[in-house]
């Protein structure tokens, strides 16, 4: 059984089609439900962002494990399996936990370094804990892969390589205005979840005179505007009906609501506006018509707009190379556990065998030896017991040794290896479109 990670992200698939996998909490219940009911997987979370769709799993099978992933994700999406096929990347074993452990770190994010992506990946396991979906091997990864992500930003400058997606859209913003700072500004924040509180408390940071809030549930939006009062930033809340009107009297308005219609379109903005209004639009799937980025006078900022401008992506960010060093440690300290884990059953299977056999040995003896004095008896048992214990104690420590340090020894292969036989490792990292289609159902030890 090893980690299967399938996914796709703002690296490898256009918006559009991020759009179509993107998943509310429902969705992602549903199908990490489906997931573990295929008969490849036994375990399974989803990282569902909005520049990222990630199926995390446990498989007993390499290419059915990568068929029941691509299979599930068709269904509930409605994309065709070839265009998915042609989009989705994959990573097996060693290389599953470390993209997970580069994911956490923001490290494979538009924009290096940013935070917020370390929180989705606990959120996504807490969810498939809840479900009852993650194992021992998802419950260790993913708890490495945290513990790796809050290293990365406690440890590195990465984070100043990039802010979060809310900062790098505003700052895009603040520059088609042609200012630093919001003072003498308002702004309209349509939301008011996770991503919604963050423009709010940005926006306030950069100075803005007031916000307008609005979202469906009133309540939730009055709590975000007193949040802001607090904060000392004047806040009013209108009705959500009322949003277009209110774009008549801002400067900027952001939205942040995960809706399923658009929450502007090009006749919600209103002709009597201020000149240079800026919308920012940070859902999945977008909330902001593409429309109102015709109209005069009007700048739109989205998920794929900011994917063409951000800069500080890559291997020269700042941070950058410290953070994978990190990424390295935190894997092959990750992986000599598991494998030595791995190792444990077999181990334990080999002990209580020869514990069976010692104990069928001296039940033949005692039955030839009728005269032997008890106390002999336990001495001869003794005896045995200790020297079998001692043979196995060279293997034993040197199998798990073998397994934490040169990766050569799995669950499968222990046994093998407690004997001189030498197995092959595994780690796998390719798009599906690489995979051969005739091929899929095979074992993983095909490869």
């Amino acid at each position: 059984m090893s980690v299967l990670v399938v996914g796709m992200s703002h690296r490898s698939a256009p918006v559009a089609l991020l759009e179509k996998l993107s998943m509310d909490e429902t969705i992602r219940n549903d199908t990490t439900t489906k997931l573990v009911q295929r008969p490849a997987l036994s375990e399974a979370m989803i990282v569902s962002t909005c520049n990222r769709l990630e199926i995390y799993s446990v498989t007993s099978s390499f290419h059915s494990g990568v068929q029941d992933v691509v299979e599930v994700l068709h269904e509930i999406s409605d994309v065709d399996i070839d265009t998915l096929r042609g989009y989705l990347y994959v990573r097996y074993a060693d290389a599953a936990a470390e993209h997970m452990m580069v994911v956490a770190a923001g490290l494979d994010s538009m924009v290096v370094g940013e935070q917020q992506i370390i929180g989705q990946v606990r959120t996504a396991y807490q969810e498939a804990a809840g479900k009852g979906a993650v194992g021992p091997a998802l419950h260790s990864l993913a708890q490495s892969a945290l513990h790796t992500g809050k290293r990365v930003h406690a440890e590195t400058d990465v984070d100043d390589a990039g802010a979060s997606m809310v900062s790098v859209a505003v700052d895009e913003a603040l520059g088609h205005l042609g200012v630093d700072n919001l003072r003498g500004r308002r702004a309209l924040v349509l939301g008011a979840g996770a991503m919604a509180s963050l423009a709010a408390t940005y926006l306030g940071k950069l100075g803005v005179d007031q916000l307008v809030i609005a979202n469906r549930t009133r309540s939730r939006a009055e709590r975000l505007a007193e949040h802001s009062r607090e904060a000392g930033v004047p806040a009013e809340v209108v009705n959500f009906e009322d949003r277009a009107g209110a774009l008549s009297g801002v400067d900027l308005a952001v939205s942040a609501t995960g809706a399923d219609d658009f929450t502007i379109t090009a006749a919600d903005v209103p002709e009597q506006r201020h000149a240079g209004l800026t919308l920012i639009d940070l859902s999945m799937p977008r909330d902001i018509d593409d429309d109102t980025a015709a109209l005069a006078g009007v700048h739109l900022v989205n998920i794929e707009r900011l994917h063409q401008t951000i800069s500080g992506r890559g291997e020269h960010a700042i941070g950058h190379q410290e953070a994978l060093n990190i990424v390295a440690e935190e894997l092959d300290s990750y992986s000599s556990e598991q494998r030595v884990r791995d190792v444990v059953p077999a181990v334990s299977a080999l002990r209580r065998h020869a514990a069976q056999l010692v104990d069928a040995e001296l039940e033949r003896l005692r039955s030839r030896t009728s005269t032997m004095e008890e106390s002999d008896f336990e001495e001869v048992t003794r005896t045995v017991r200790r020297v079998v214990d001692k043979l196995l104690h060279q293997p034993t420590v040197r199998v798990k040794k073998l397994a934490a340090e040169s990766g050569v020894v799995s669950y499968e292969s222990a046994l093998q290896e407690l004997f001189g036989l030498a197995a092959e490792g595994t780690a796998v990292a390719v798009d599906v479109s690489d995979l051969p289609e005739g091929k899929i159902g095979i074992n993983e030890k095909e490869l």
